[in-house]
């Protein structure tokens, strides 16, 4: 990931909670500028797409990627959500987990900033 292009903290999460059943840990929230300028345009909070991610709701992936997801949950690998919006792909990904046992971020961004 490019991470020249993440600028933007999503805040403080605790001022807007994330709900539902976590299944991952998320780590620093981070979006990139295009990202949230799209988002910003088709009205879409990234919090909400953030939110969708962490309850394992993983949006627009194939089966192959769905069986990556559940693998890393296990092995403590990369997890990948991809939504549409407005008919253009937003992803959510997080990190792996670190040698300490913690996935350190999860970034929103555009397929484009990867």
């Amino acid at each position: 990931m490019n991470t020249n292009n993440v600028a933007a903290s999503l805040g403080d999460v605790t001022a807007r909670t994330l709900t539902g059943t976590p299944r991952i840990e998320l780590g620093r929230i981070l979006a990139t500028p295009g990202a949230l300028a799209y988002l910003a345009n088709h009205r879409v909070d990234p919090l909400h797409l953030v939110q969708l991610h962490q309850q394992g709701k993983c949006g627009a992936l194939d089966q192959e990627d769905v069986a990556a997801n559940n693998r890393a949950l296990i092995d403590g690998g990369r997890i990948f959500s991809s939504y549409i919006i407005g008919g253009d792909k937003v992803w959510v990904i997080t990190e792996a987990v670190d040698d300490a046992g913690s996935r350190n971020s999860t970034t929103v961004l555009l397929p484009s900033e990867y």
